[in-house]
């Protein structure tokens, strides 16, 4: 066409024209159909229980032919050049009309064939964010405020491993207990480790003394690093170290952490002994034990 430049781009190798393009676009469409197929399946299996290895190979297949589609579109499809024109002063001459109609066709279905593929883009995006939707289930209820809270309640009585209650009179100085609240034996969260100390050795933070009656003090049991049992308690330094991590905690400064990567003390059980001996809880932990989660640095 007289008056018409071609400004080809540094990228691509396809013109408008080219008899490839409808195999192109056609190749194009079966990776975006084969897309969705992999994605609804991937949602079906996982709805009806799942199975790993066949959820992995369905997401690769869904992925990869998506890609893929994505690549031979912008590789075959896009028009490859830029076509400018200079305005005529004048209206232009019958062959250069016809010309351009038969220009304005081939756009046309070029345009008719470019909304199809973006439709089955957008349905193989939307498959894919569907199946991505429903693993968001395998993470369980929230926990809302059970991270904050025990089985302990002021009264609670003290028990052992057996049911047990344990009274002042049971410890010894320089002994320790893992004990439950009365109805909760087995607990993961409210196990408590009871240790006797000299009750004037104890340097607790202020108004705490009087949880520990008669020099016994009750801390959670689950460490405040990465939540492991802390169970080895060494009478000659007071010392409580978690077998994990080395967490290590000072049992008479109220278990604050003086070694290892712990940063916060294990909470402390407020006690009191009644006229019979026994031991009770006052109430609950005054904060979350074990480690830190999202409210709880």
């Amino acid at each position: 066409m007289d008056g018409v430049r071609r400004q080809p781009r540094a990228t691509g190798n396809a013109s408008p024209g080219r008899p490839a393009a409808n195999g192109h676009g056609r190749l194009v469409g079966t990776a975006f159909i084969l897309s969705i197929l992999a994605s609804l399946a991937l949602t079906a299996v996982y709805a009806v229980g799942g199975q790993p290895q066949l959820e992995g190979a369905l997401l690769a297949v869904s992925l990869g032919t998506l890609g893929a589609g994505i690549i031979l579109w912008a590789r075959d499809l896009l028009i490859p050049e830029e076509i400018s024109e200079e305005r005529e002063p004048e209206p232009s001459p019958p062959g250069m009309r016809a010309a351009a109609e038969t220009a304005l066709q081939m756009g046309g279905r070029q345009l008719t064939r470019r909304t199809a593929l973006s439709r089955l883009l957008i349905g193989a995006l939307g498959a894919l964010g569907l199946a991505a939707l429903f693993p968001i289930r395998s993470l369980g209820p929230g926990p809302g405020r059970s991270l904050f809270h025990t089985q302990w309640s002021a009264g609670a009585r003290v028990v052992d491993n057996e049911g047990h209650p344990v009274s002042v009179r049971d410890l010894e100085v320089g002994s320790v207990v893992t004990v439950f609240p009365e109805g909760f034996v087995g607990s993961p969260v409210s196990q408590v480790l009871l240790i006797r100390v000299e009750p004037g050795s104890l340097q607790l933070r202020p108004g705490r003394l009087a949880w520990a009656p008669d020099g016994v003090v009750a801390f959670s049991k689950i460490c405040t690093h990465a939540g492991c049992p802390v169970g080895l308690y060494d009478a000659s330094t007071h010392q409580l170290l978690c077998p994990c991590h080395q967490s290590t905690f000072d049992v008479l400064s109220g278990a604050t952490p003086v070694f290892g990567p712990a940063s916060r003390p294990l909470p402390q059980l407020p006690l009191e002994a009644r006229a019979d001996g026994v031991l009770r809880a006052r109430a609950d932990f005054q904060e979350p034990v074990g480690p830190g989660f999202w409210d709880r640095p």
